[in-house]
């Protein structure tokens, strides 16, 4: 059976990769704009995926009250996936553009501040060590040692060290993902990671339908 997703449209984000994505590894992908149609897909997945600005992420996601949406959601412990920007506004507070997040994980998201050889952005490849190597989403993947793809210059910060599903290194350590029962997010763009950002997908899939 194929797993049920709905991606949110927040007007900001990689729609079509995060859903070619999505739909190269079986799931069945609806592309949702408001609360409505969130109820409309009869979605057990969801979705949240960006890129850009996170003032602009969140304006968006309170505009249509899927910030409502996302927070019943995660508190339900249905299947959800947040990507970049996806991630970094599920906290409290984002150092970038000094905004308030949605609040739903206590922690904020904070500036590189790195010696000089290490560009900002931190854009490319780098490896990931999962730090919950049982969790769904790590499913086949290497505990230590896979790569993937990052572009941002911001960094979450949980507050709750327990909520780190993976760390990457740039300068010192950093989180490069989340997750906590059936809920998961990603710094990294797996949509952007080749085959192992394919994997990731599946894995999520496959929390999805099962």
């Amino acid at each position: 059976m194929a797993a049920n997703i709905a991606v949110i449209d927040t007007g900001i984000c990689n729609l079509r990769s995060v859903t070619k994505a999505l739909e190269a590894v079986g799931a069945s992908i609806r592309v949702v704009r408001s609360r409505a149609e969130v109820a409309a897909a009869d979605a057990r997945g969801l979705v949240l995926p960006g890129v850009g600005a996170l003032r602009d992420c969140v304006a968006s996601l309170r505009a249509t009250r899927l910030d409502a949406t996302v927070r019943d959601w995660i508190a339900a412990d249905r299947p959800f996936l947040g990507v970049c920007l996806g991630m970094q506004a599920l906290f409290d507070h984002s150092e970038e553009g000094d905004i308030t997040g949605l609040g739903i994980f206590p922690g904020k998201v904070v500036r590189f501040r790195r010696p000089p050889e290490f560009k900002i952005p931190h854009m490319g490849w780098n490896t990931i060590r999962f730090t919950q190597p049982h969790s769904p989403l790590a499913a086949g993947l290497t505990p230590e040692g896979e790569a993937f793809y990052f572009v941002h210059s911001f960094y979450c910060v949980p507050d709750e060290p327990t909520l780190v599903l993976a760390e990457c290194d740039y300068g010192g350590a950093f989180c490069a993902a989340i997750g906590r029962g059936r809920v998961f997010a990603t710094q990294f763009h797996p949509e952007k990671s080749q085959a192992k950002g394919l994997h990731v997908y599946r894995n999520f899939a496959a929390t999805v339908a099962a």
